[in-house]
């Protein structure tokens, strides 16, 4: 392999119904970032059918340029076709870096790529960046630069990994939503779009869709509220949670919680914040009954402001807080949703 041939930063920009994803934007935002240090360009791969139509928003939100692959045989996901359409594309443009995001899809469609196309592939990254590797110079070992340093949660979020692929290109990547921030649009903005088709024989891997049946849910996204009203296994109990859930009600917010909640079957893992759970940046953050481990932290550090209530004064979680509470929070907590009532009662 000549990994000089491999140039440029491409992302997956994963759409569904003909609706670029959330995560795509995401990772064009980071693409940037490293496609500047790289001096290099940043290309979308868009995927799907009758979906060129989207490659201006993909120029929006930083994409140079946009590969288009449009087959009916793409109009649903299925690994099969999909698969084939990313890695062809890999196969024929040689990038050196190829980001997924570590969707649903992401998860399904990443791993199949990259081995089609004979690479490594570190799965739900939550930091990106280019530099040395290895990080410290080891004697008698060439210490290589500008490759693709990728960071994961590993043993079950207890320990922190930086990995690298420098002997095999594309540098492969899935990607947590979440942690990667989008640009600011930019209107008017213009990718060049090329068209690209591999050919499509459907044959005995190619699954049959029959229905899609699409989940409705009544419960919030996390990652996109704007207040946050998260408890701990210091809430005592899953009864406990009313509290939250009063407070959450008030201030317009949702409630979410820590590893250790979900762990003890109080709240399924969709509202679990944290490296193992979802990444979040609401305007306000209550840590209430968080300890505040550095797993935890990860998960929300970015919030603009964080309110933690602990009983334990020592609490990691202070260290990160813009306002903390020492006390119990059965006592804390009530009190503090009956004076934004009161508040707001008065301001009507």
């Amino acid at each position: 392999m000549n990994l000089e041939e491999y140039k440029g930063v491409y992302v997956f920009a994963q759409q569904v119904d003909n609706e670029i994803s959330s995560i795509a934007f995401e990772l064009l935002g980071k693409a940037k970032d490293l496609a500047k240090d790289l001096s290099t360009d940043v290309t979308a791969v868009l995927i799907g059918s009758g979906i060129k139509e989207l490659a201006d928003q993909l120029a929006e939100y930083g994409a140079d340029k946009v590969i288009v692959v449009d087959d009916p045989e793409l109009k649903d996901y299925r690994t099969e076709p999909y698969a084939h359409a990313l890695s062809s594309v890999i196969n024929q443009y040689k990038p050196e870096i190829m980001l997924v995001g570590a969707t649903a899809i992401g998860r399904d469609l990443g791993p199949r790529v990259s081995a089609r196309v004979a690479t490594g592939l570190t799965a739900d990254c939550t930091v990106l960046e280019i530099g040395d590797f290895p990080l410290q110079a080891v004697p008698g070992q060439e210490q290589l630069h500008n490759q693709l340093l990728m960071t994961r949660p590993a043993f079950g979020g207890n320990t922190i990994a930086t990995i690298a692929c420098p002997y095999n290109r594309p540098q492969m990547a899935t990607v947590r939503a979440g942690v990667m921030q989008k640009i600011e649009p930019i209107k008017g903005a213009k990718a060049v779009v090329e068209e690209y088709n591999p050919g499509f024989t459907p044959d005995n891997k190619y699954v049959e869709i029959l229905e899609v049946v699409k989940a409705v849910t009544e419960t919030v996204d996390i990652m996109d509220a704007k207040i946050l009203v998260s408890g701990g296994r210091g809430v005592g109990s899953p009864e406990n949670f009313k509290i939250l859930e009063e407070l959450a009600e008030v201030l317009g917010g949702t409630v979410s919680c820590s590893r250790a909640v979900v762990d003890s079957g109080w709240k399924p893992k969709d509202l679990q914040v944290g490296q193992t759970g979802k990444t979040v940046r609401p305007n306000v953050y209550f840590a209430i009954g968080i300890s505040g481990a550095i797993q935890h932290v990860a998960g929300m550090e970015e919030s603009d402001i964080i309110v933690a209530i602990n009983k334990d004064a020592d609490a990691p979680i202070f260290d990160v807080a813009d306002y903390g509470v020492v006390g119990d929070l059965n006592k804390i907590v009530p009190k503090l949703t009956a004076a934004l009532k009161a508040e707001i009662a008065a301001a009507k």
